[in-house]
């Protein structure tokens, strides 16, 4: 396959799937091999069933199998923590032994294959010993991301219903410390689901009190645990739930399967990001996102890969040369990050004078890949002049767990195109359709669509709710998956991806719902009605905005109310969502059917133009919301 270029390695992925996909399926470790790779079932023809029949394990693969190989003592996790001040380094029989007694751990008490397990921890090196440990035992991990407030936890904990719940007594950020047990506390109160019970890793910043039925400190629950092997499990077996970004009432958990999942993630550390095994690879991610699923956790362990536990921030943990340096001293060879950490870097340092400075050897980086956001133009070029390296820009979703679009470093390099990220990736047949679900001609903006079937590694269905699953991504254009996506492909193949097609903002590369922070502001008893809309942000990309309609009887301040509204926000759904501002109007532009206008109200804050919509019921609102958001 690598003597093919790019071109014949994508026109035999979409020709001869089972041939493509068995080929790449031979490169990780079965118990029972599949006999086929591509399994088509009527009802389910739109996800693949991939390598139905086969048995493996995710964590066998991730750890067993290289110790087996003989390179138990190669550096399989680094966990560099600024915040804290620590570096430690877990070869992979080391993990392996911690892996292995936590999920004897969890079997003693009860926990077994299909049993959830949620994970609300930092980015500390137990949280990948609990993730590893439960695809160990077949037991279905749900990480939620340590930003979240109480609330959210507590919604995903009722949708998941978990056994145990794995956190710790804090969280750094920064100069802060979070009392992660005190928000595990309240999110068990406001759950109508209660786990068996909690397991805490104290760490030394704040000890805290096991203080709620049924907690468990974490040196005590593995004290006397024995070591567990590994569970041969289905190829299509769940191997892990996370959540989208809906509604705090409704969340989407996608599912991701273990065969899939195991194979694309192998294809794609080698034939994407270049990795081979033993060399290092950094995701300057979080865990609770799915690039620190695919590519902190299972990408790179699966591929013998050492990678990299980030604990801090590209900026102030304690500077913005922190990247550089620890690229410097782990000899980091390919860097993956949104672009919101390479702004914020920039921001600091427009001219790369303090990195200059710094005086870091970074000729072991070979490349630096951008996702979670569109890469702007400058944030590119940036990065090119000041790292020397190739850049790329690549395009992917929660739902597809790998990429859809990207250059693919390990086949060919392609030529970079600004505002691209590049091509269709192996398995992935990308259309632009119009709105009755027909392809566009090329260069015209249009829904970005993938046909069905998906390739493997992408989500099997949503937790609880297959017909959400059909209708919310396979309904609308019949034989594709609408990724939400606008955009266009050119002339050469090159994908461009514009917008988004729905309310979801993209801050910071986590995608949020306008939804949740307008259901939360909704709640404060001044507030008659708002409406939440994303306006653009050098530095995030995009944060949220709030336009606030009040009650007549409202004694406070604007002031007040905005500052009141931004801290409401942050404790039920968290800083994360990165809600700062808010304006007051009298009314909201609305259709007479009372529909609120959210799609001029954005072009508005984006000085687009924009028509007045005939069916608009007050139009005077639309000037209003104009001058309300020029005072921002």
């Amino acid at each position: 396959m690598s003597k093919l270029n790019f071109n014949q390695i994508y026109a035999e992925s979409l020709l001869e799937p089972n041939k493509f996909w068995l080929q790449a399926a031979g490169k990780i470790s079965w118990f029972e091999p599949p006999i086929a790779a591509l399994n088509r079932v009527e009802e389910n023809a739109f996800i693949g069933n991939w390598f139905r029949g086969g048995k493996l394990n995710t964590c066998f693969n991730a750890l067993d199998v290289h110790v087996a190989n003989g390179f138990g003592e190669q550096t399989a996790l680094i966990y560099e923590s600024p915040v804290s001040g620590q570096t430690q380094r877990f070869t992979f029989k080391q993990l392996l032994a911690q892996v292995a007694t936590f999920a004897g751990a969890l079997k003693a008490k009860g926990v077994s294959k299909g049993d959830r397990v949620v994970i609300y921890m930092p980015m500390i090196p137990q949280a990948v010993v609990a993730m590893l440990a439960c695809a160990r035992i077949g037991a279905i991990h749900s990480v939620v991301f340590g930003g979240f407030a109480s609330k959210e936890l507590a919604v995903r904990i009722d949708d998941a219903e978990p056994k145990v719940v794995l956190t710790a007594s804090c969280g750094l950020e920064g100069n802060k410390v979070i009392d992660y047990k005190a928000l595990l506390n309240q999110a068990l109160q406001l759950s109508q689901h209660k786990p068996d019970f909690q397991v805490i890793f104290q760490r030394e910043q704040l000890a805290a009190q096991l203080d709620y039925s049924g907690d468990i400190g974490w040196v005590d629950f593995v004290a006397n645990a024995q070591p567990a092997e590994c569970e041969p499990l289905d190829a299509s077996d769940p191997l892990y739930i996370l959540y989208t970004s809906g509604t705090t009432g409704k969340p989407k958990g996608v599912v991701r399967d273990n065969g899939g999942h195991c194979v694309a993630l192998k294809w794609s550390m080698q034939n994407i990001y270049n990795m081979n095994p033993g060399e290092t690879f950094w995701a300057a991610s979080d865990i609770g996102w799915v690039v620190g699923h695919s590519y902190i956790v299972y990408g790179p362990l699966i591929n013998r890969n050492t990678t990299v536990l980030f604990e801090g921030k590209p900026v102030g943990t304690p500077d913005s040369n922190v990247f550089w340096k620890t690229i410097e001293k782990h000899q980091v060879k390919t860097l993956f990050t949104a672009p919101t950490a390479i702004r914020a870097i920039k921001k600091l340092d427009p001219q790369g004078k303090l990195m200059r400075e710094a005086k870091c050897d970074l000729s072991c980086l070979e490349a630096l890949f951008l996702a979670g956001e569109r890469s702007d133009a400058d944030t590119l070029q940036w990065s090119v002049a000041q790292l020397k390296v190739p850049v790329i820009d690549h395009w992917w979703q929660t739902e597809t767990g790998w990429s859809i679009c990207a250059n693919c470093l390990g086949i060919e390099q392609l030529p970079i195109v600004l505002g691209s990220p590049t091509k269709a990736v192996a398995g992935y047949e990308l259309a632009v359709l119009d709105k009755n679900g027909q392809p566009i001609e090329q260069g015209k903006i249009g829904a970005l669509a993938i046909k069905t079937p998906l390739p493997p590694g992408t989500f099997i269905g949503l937790w609880k709710d297959q017909v959400r699953f059909k209708e919310s991504y396979f309904k609308r254009f019949a034989g594709y998956y609408e990724t939400g996506d606008a955009g266009f492909i050119d002339e050469n193949g090159y994908v461009f991806v514009m917008s988004r097609t729905d309310d979801i903002i993209n801050v910071a590369g986590h995608r949020l719902s306008t939804g949740a922070i307008e259901e939360v502001i909704a709640g404060h008893p001044d507030v008659a009605e708002c409406a939440v809309i994303g306006i653009p942000c050098d530095l995030k990309g995009e944060i949220p905005v709030a336009l606030l309609v009040l009650n007549e009887q409202c004694q406070a301040s604007s002031a007040e109310i905005q500052s009141n509204t931004v801290q409401l926000v942050r404790d039920k759904l968290g800083a994360v969502y990165s809600y700062k501002s808010a304006v007051v109007i009298d009314a909201l532009p609305k259709t007479r059917s009372g529909k609120v206008l959210r799609s001029t109200m954005k072009k508005i804050a984006r000085h687009q133009k924009y028509e007045v919509p005939a069916t608009i019921d007050n139009p005077d609102s639309l000037s209003q919301v104009s001058s309300a958001l020029a005072q921002l």
